[in-house]
């Protein structure tokens, strides 16, 4: 079976996009970067940057700098399973460039780009737990603006 390769749409970025996330996530690397070689609609230099493949911890992306025609929005984000707070701290320092734009676990970075944070273990609440412990912790998460876990689990358990 093939595998999906996500291609996210860059005015000019792709190349320092790309390299930022591969410092972001461990397991990552740069594959190949296509320069354009022939005039296009984007009316990018022959030589520049056309597109960036790359793995982020194992999943293949690719970047394109295709010009200023698209945008991103929140119809589309990654999701980042998080083992503990300390994992999700640590990406929301990473990744988080607009704090108004942080809910639910839900941040964009400095591309505007839409990412979720989702631990583990409110998963696992989600997937295992009664009806009233999934109901007090999803509505202990819609109050939040950046994931607590501790206060995720307090609430799954009625404290």
């Amino acid at each position: 079976m093939r595998r999906l390769t996500p291609c996210l749409w860059f005015d000019d970025e792709a190349e320092q996009a790309a390299e930022f996330y591969v410092s972001v996530f461990p397991s990552s690397r740069i594959n190949h970067v296509e320069r354009y070689t022939v005039d296009t609609p984007s009316k990018k230099p022959i030589g520049s940057v056309m597109t960036v493949t790359f793995q982020l911890s194992g999943n293949e992306f690719m970047a394109l700098n295709g010009g200023p025609y698209f945008k991103f929005n929140e119809a589309v984000s990654l999701m980042i399973p998080c083992e503990n707070q300390k994992e999700i701290n640590y990406y929301y320092k990473k990744l988080s460039a607009d704090p108004k734009a942080e809910v639910c676990g839900w941040l964009k970075d400095k591309y505007g780009f839409s990412w979720q944070l989702i631990p583990k273990e409110f998963d696992k609440i989600m997937r295992s737990a009664g009806q009233e412990e999934k109901e007090r912790a999803l509505k202990a998460l819609m109050k939040m603006k950046r994931i607590d876990v501790k206060k995720l689990r307090t609430a799954a358990a009625g404290k």
